[in-house]
């Protein structure tokens, strides 16, 4: 384990030191493009590790799970103090608060949580293989989402050189196409007025090997006067070391953080109106925050939950905006409206906190003591106390991320007496990730835990099996249930026949339903503000989009009714029963999704003992079910990008492997050696050993990745055979469902 070598320094800088020298920043990249590697070499410089070790210790990788797959999975924090060799020895350190980032699709949200506490992210890419998925995704995360200024390492140059022989000419021709292709994505993303495209005259760029340990930019080949041949007489000579020693890696990577990251002060002006709402910017509070002002109001963010895999204990990791964060302090949860006192302050250390009794802004903390979702605000309990209505208190907005829970599998205690037990542990898990889902199976007494993939869910599940042992199911599909066109309007009555409900149902426009899903709308949000959003954003005429009741999981419910009595003693009932409508669909009992539910007529017994929840959610639910069937509804599977580079030959292979699992063809292109065939692809083949068929076909030498690309109905043809099969597994009734088990609840005037 890294200890760290000078802590009292660390709390000096963050508590006393010039915002002017400090960088927050991520490492990120595609799986395996040497993120973790390449930290070791700015551990390394900061006197954490023996130079020989640099490269090989992957030091960031603490978990047992890390080193034993050699993956990153969770994000790792770090504080090192530096010297800019540039600079007089006597002149203040910089301080670099690290957070090393995941690279699988597995853990994306590892990515988007850690950008969130970001001002600026050094984006790796592999030589060889270039621009894969996961490195556009990033580039959108950084850079579109949350804001985050680039700098790049291409890395792995080594391999051109020593595996590739390329001519010195052919592999500047590589990475200016490396260059060229990161910087299309950047110009696209980049905050208007902006120029973050980066530039290898510039020394925005650096070129090296992890492996090798050496590296150098624009300005460091000038400083040592030497030209980039050198790098390849140095391979032919087999003088590797050399170049770790008079161009190290480390050097490089400080320079272009210190030159061309943003500091805390800069990077939350360039940031904070895109990511924190609820805020008057003209306000001592609005300038404090875009000041990063330590002496301001409080507000700060929690980004990241780690919890020990072996103490179980969790730690709440984020940053602080604006104003100052102290031990003892009581902080109130924006969100889940709950106070709770800092018992325990400091920064993390990789895995150890180092205690402090003060975090100022600009800077991450981590507090230990309590547990909450990731992606949670906070201020003072006592500014809380001066808002009226909390949902006024200004916020961060959600965490956007790349990917949806497509996958299931059951988990079930092996002593049933443990249910509820394995509620709370799997609930603590999901506050740590909060990409995946669970909700239990009322009829079955089992846990559904949904994920992005495979891997996600295989991790989770062996952390709730050291806490509470289970049976897990296989891998499955979650699928969505979708209506393409406007269904009839139903009137529907209650069991006792006392209420009454008039609805239709229709497609949400996709715009509104990626706002729901994104949490740009959501139900804590006032309706003054949700129907700016919706008017501004997705053309909605403001006074519907005012008359909103609930926006759940990409669904809408609108009170498209007038003058109606006592809606407010059912209204808890039909947003209940919408969301459980929601949870599970008609077809196949599969989460519904861009559905646009609007009541116009209700009639609500005046007597309460005839309006109880059993009566009016037996209503809504009918009329929603009868509405979504008569809309025309389909099943929708998840797609996946494929993004495969194979080598010139092999392509065929890759073609038909695509083919042979439901895959289409969007792109063939040459890349080099190299042919890169993009396209579509079912995520249920994923489990079906498509990886290994690609392998197959080109003696194990293609790189392939896959990115979410959304929901795609399932082929005509195929349709029905999978939602038999869905409701098959679920013991359900093997038909189609045509309403008649609701009809019995449709009002008719006599």
């Amino acid at each position: 384990m890294v200890k760290v070598r000078n802590p009292q320094e660390i709390v000096d800088m963050v508590q006393k030191g010039s915002y002017a020298k400090k960088r927050v920043f991520s490492i990120v990249a595609h799986i395996d493009h040497g993120k973790t590697t390449t930290s070791d070499f700015l551990l390394k410089r900061a006197g954490l590790m023996r130079p020989e070790d640099a490269g090989a210790m992957q030091a960031m990788d603490s978990d047992d799970e890390e080193q034993a797959r050699g993956i990153t999975i969770f994000t790792s924090v770090v504080l090192l103090a530096f010297n800019d060799n540039r600079q007089p020895e006597d002149e203040e350190a910089y301080i670099f608060q690290i957070n090393d980032t995941p690279g699988h699709l597995s853990f994306t949200g590892e990515v988007s949580r850690a950008l969130r506490t970001s001002d600026g992210a050094i984006l790796l890419v592999d030589a060889l293989e270039g621009m894969m998925t996961q490195t556009e995704t990033n580039i959108r995360l950084s850079v579109g989402n949350e804001k985050c200024k680039p700098v790049v390492f291409i890395n792995k140059v080594d391999r051109l050189i020593s595996e590739l022989r390329l001519e010195p000419a052919e592999v500047y021709k590589r990475v200016d196409e490396i260059i060229n292709d990161v910087n299309n994505l950047i110009r696209e993303l980049q905050p208007e007025g902006s120029s973050w495209t980066v530039d290898f005259a510039k020394s925005q760029v650096a070129l090296g090997s992890a492996k090798h340990g050496w590296g150098f930019t624009m300005e460091i080949l000038k400083q040592n006067n030497i030209k980039p041949t050198f790098v390849f007489e140095k391979y032919n000579e087999g003088d590797i070391d050399f170049l770790r020693k008079n161009l190290p890696l480390d050097e490089s990577l400080l320079r272009m953080v210190i030159d061309h990251l943003p500091d805390p002060i800069t990077g939350s002006k360039l940031r904070m109106k895109h990511i924190v709402s609820g805020v008057d910017w003209d306000t001592e509070f609005g300038k404090s925050i875009l000041n990063s002002d330590p002496k301001g109001e409080l507000l700060g963010m929690i980004a990241k939950v780690f919890i020990d895999p072996k103490s179980f204990r969790p730690t709440l990791i984020g940053r602080v905006f604006s104003g100052s964060l102290h031990q003892g302090d009581t902080i109130y949860l924006v969100n889940q409206k709950k106070s709770y006192k800092v018992k325990r302050l400091g920064v993390m250390e990789i895995t150890d906190l180092l205690d402090m009794d003060m975090v100022p802004a600009g800077n991450l903390f981590a507090v230990f003591g309590f547990i909450c979702p990731s992606g949670e605000s906070f201020v003072r309990k006592e500014y809380a106390e001066s808002y009226e209505n909390k949902d006024d208190i200004p916020r961060f907005e959600s965490i956007k991320y790349s990917c949806e829970a497509v996958v299931s599998r059951s988990i079930t205690p092996i002593d049933p007496q443990d249910l509820g037990k394995l509620g709370e542990v799997t609930s603590k898990w999901l506050m740590a990730d909060n990409t995946a889902k669970f909700s239990l199976n009322k009829e079955s007494k089992e846990y559904v835990l949904s994920g992005i993939d495979p891997l996600q869910i295989e991790i989770l599940t062996k952390r709730i099996n050291k806490q509470v042992k289970i049976k897990i199911g296989e891998p499955i599909i979650v699928y969505r249930e979708m209506c393409t066109d406007k269904g009839e309007l139903y009137y529907t009555k209650s069991p006792n026949g006392h209420n009454r409900m008039k609805m239709y149902i229709e497609p949400l426009d996709p715009v509104a339903t990626k706002l729901s899903l994104d949490g740009e709308i959501n139900e804590m949000m006032d309706r003054k503000t949700m129907g700016k959003i919706l008017r501004e954003k997705a053309g909605w005429d403001a006074k519907e989009a005012r008359k909103i009741w609930d926006t759940y999981e990409g669904n809408l419910l609108v009170d498209g009714s007038k003058g109606l009595q006592r809606m407010d003693r059912i209204k808890s009932a039909v947003i209940d029963a919408f969301r459980s409508f929601c949870e599970h669909g008609p077809l196949a009992k599969e989460p519904v999704m861009g559905v646009k539910a609007t009541f116009t007529d209700c009639t609500v017994h005046s007597d309460p003992a005839h309006t109880g929840f059993g009566e009016i959610a037996t209503m809504v639910n009918a009329n929603l079910a009868l509405g979504f069937l008569s809309a025309k509804p389909k099943m929708f599977e998840p797609i996946q990008h494929a993004d495969i580079k194979t080598p010139n030959g092999t392509e065929g292979g890759i073609i038909k492997v695509l083919t042979q699992h439901r895959g289409i063809i969007g792109d063939i292109l040459p890349d080099g050696a190299y042919m890169r065939v993009t396209g579509k692809l079912p995520a249920s083949e994923l489990s079906k050993g498509i990886a290994d068929d690609f392998r197959g076909a080109t003696q194990g030498r293609a790189f392939f990745g896959y990115q979410f690309a959304g929901f795609e109905a399932i082929p005509r043809a195929i349709m029905e055979k999978y939602i038999m099969e869905i409701r098959k597994r679920k013991e359900m009734t093997e038909q189609m469902p045509d309403g008649s088990n609701f009809k019995r609840f449709i009002y008719v005037r006599t």
